[in-house]
């Protein structure tokens, strides 16, 4: 089957790396690993960034003309073309970024319409959210199947499908193989190394960031070090609220896929507050390579981190509860070595990509 893939969010070949831009990958990976033809046509791509709310009614507009063309060019082809495509498979829609085009291309072809990791939030409905928040509802109610990552958004999705229309939930998903190899050299520090892996945007990402210095603030004299991976506007700011700490912390900025895997396989814990946070793809990542993880408590973590098992949740936005989880584990290296342990087996029966194919075969299986 030749299968669009619509990333209206990020897409696979984006250049900054998030774990949007690794779901859309991800999906793609799964998609062709299970014999699918991946194609993203010109015409099905959307500008890229998330556009202002009183920019909706001008995208919408250009969104119909845009599927009006794509239309056209696929009835045009003789059947067999390889440019044409037997089902739409949207990654991610939301209120500030939905879907405007795979409803209206979909239902005019004729072929089945697939939305992974979509948002229904009832309290967007108003304001100046309303636009993209109805394009949402327009899309899920277009939908026959939704594929629900973040369990959070299972009930919201849920009330905004058709009658016969499928909702299944995939966990978030990896390959975890790389982290294992990486994880087989590790090398013991002298010092306990915490990592924190996010991009370095302003709002939710740059207050995490502020929950973790003023963590490390409450650790007192405990020795260790940090290094911080990502890098964005927010970068300077981020250096500002971590200067107290000097040569503890080290800004690692961007950085390649092997030299994050060799940070993994360095690390002695991973550290992230996790403030609004979907679910997280750096913790799969962190506990596949045999990282146990403190995290804030919130959305879909606890799905991919399990509390006491392979990790510490604690209250969103709490620096002193997150210190005092961090300083626990840095004081206590035989519980942090006991759930360690339990990460990349834990990470690979439940959040591999052998499980999420299979997953995924099972749920477009039921399309035919």
């Amino acid at each position: 089957m030749r299968v669009l893939l619509h990333t209206p969010l990020k897409p696979p070949d984006h250049p900054v790396p998030s774990g949007d831009r690794e779901m859309a990958r991800g999906f793609s990976r799964l998609l062709t690993r299970l014999g699918h033809k991946v194609v993203m046509p010109a015409l099905s791509r959307v500008a890229q960034g998330v556009p202002e709310p009183e920019a909706h009614l001008g995208l919408e507009r250009r969104a119909r003309a845009q599927a009006a063309r794509l239309i056209a060019t696929w009835r045009a082809l003789p059947a067999g073309h390889p440019e044409r495509f037997d089902l739409w498979f949207t990654y991610h829609c939301y209120y500030r970024k939905p879907d405007w085009l795979g409803p209206i291309v979909s239902r005019a072809l004729g072929v089945p319409y697939v939305i992974a990791e979509a948002s229904h939030a009832a309290q967007r409905a108003m304001g100046p959210t309303r636009l993209g928040h109805r394009a949402t509802e327009r899309a899920l109610a277009a939908a026959d199947l939704v594929i629900t990552v973040n369990p959070r958004d299972v009930a919201g999705v849920r009330t905004r499908l058709r009658p016969g229309a499928r909702q299944v939930w995939l966990p978030p998903f990896i390959d975890v193989q790389p982290y294992l190899d990486a994880r087989a050299h590790r090398m013991t520090n002298d010092v306990p190394l915490l990592l924190a892996v996010g991009m370095m945007r302003t709002r939710d990402k740059l207050e995490s960031y502020r929950v973790l210095a003023q963590a490390f603030h409450l650790l007192g004299e405990r020795p260790w070090q940090a290094v911080l991976v990502g890098d964005g506007a927010a970068r300077a700011e981020i250096e500002a609220v971590m200067a107290p700490f000097g040569q503890r912390i080290r800004f690692a900025g961007a950085v390649s896929q092997q030299e994050l895997l060799a940070l993994y396989a360095s690390a002695d814990l991973y550290v992230w507050p996790a403030i609004n946070e979907a679910y997280g793809m750096a913790f799969l990542e962190a506990q596949a390579a045999g990282v146990p993880v403190v995290a804030g408590r919130t959305g879909g973590v606890p799905a991919v981190v399990a509390d006491g098992v392979a990790g510490l949740l604690t209250p969103i936005g709490d620096a002193e509860a997150f210190a005092a989880a961090v300083a626990r584990l840095l004081d206590d290296p035989a519980e942090r070595a006991r759930l360690a342990a339990n990460t990349a087996a834990r990470i690979a029966a439940r959040h591999d990509d052998r499980a999420a194919a299979h997953a995924l075969a099972a749920a477009l299986a039921t399309l035919r």
